[in-house]
Formats: C-alpha cells, sequence, structure tokens
C-alpha cells in the first residue's frame, strides 16, 4: 500500500515540476505529462510497481503524441 501512494506521490510531484520548466507549455508538453501521471496510476492499480513504470512510459509517450497532433492543427 504504501508503494502505491509513494508511485502517485512521485508522478505528482514530476507533473509538477514538467509545468515549471515553462511558461507557456505546448500540448505536446502538456499531453506528455498527463499521459505519464494517467498511465503510472492505471499501470499501478492494474500491475504494481513495474506496471506504474511500463504505464508512465507508455502514457508519457500516447499523450506526447496525441499533443503534437493539437499543436499541429492550431498553426
Amino acid at each position: 500500500m504504501q508503494t502505491r501512494h509513494l508511485v502517485i506521490a512521485t508522478a505528482f510531484v514530476a507533473s509538477l515540476g514538467l509545468g515549471a520548466c515553462s511558461s507557456n507549455p505546448t500540448n505536446a508538453q502538456i499531453g506528455t505529462g498527463a499521459g505519464a501521471v494517467v498511465g503510472g496510476v492505471a499501470g499501478n492499480a492494474l500491475f504494481g510497481t513495474a506496471g506504474a513504470i511500463a504505464g508512465a512510459a507508455g502514457g508519457a509517450l500516447v499523450g506526447h503524441e496525441l499533443g503534437e497532433d493539437r499543436d499541429q492543427r492550431r498553426r
């Protein structure tokens, strides 16, 4: 149970850190952070710690790609 809370807290702090990197983030950056958090939480709920790591990586990738598509449509 403590591991789950640690993973969620780490993902939350990491997403805050990403938000602090730029004053006006792109949709790709927002998608990467949000995808990592959602993927990490879902992976942890389904498969434990290893699932959280894989879910965060996969979620970040998918979120980044979706965000890039939105950025390109705006131009």
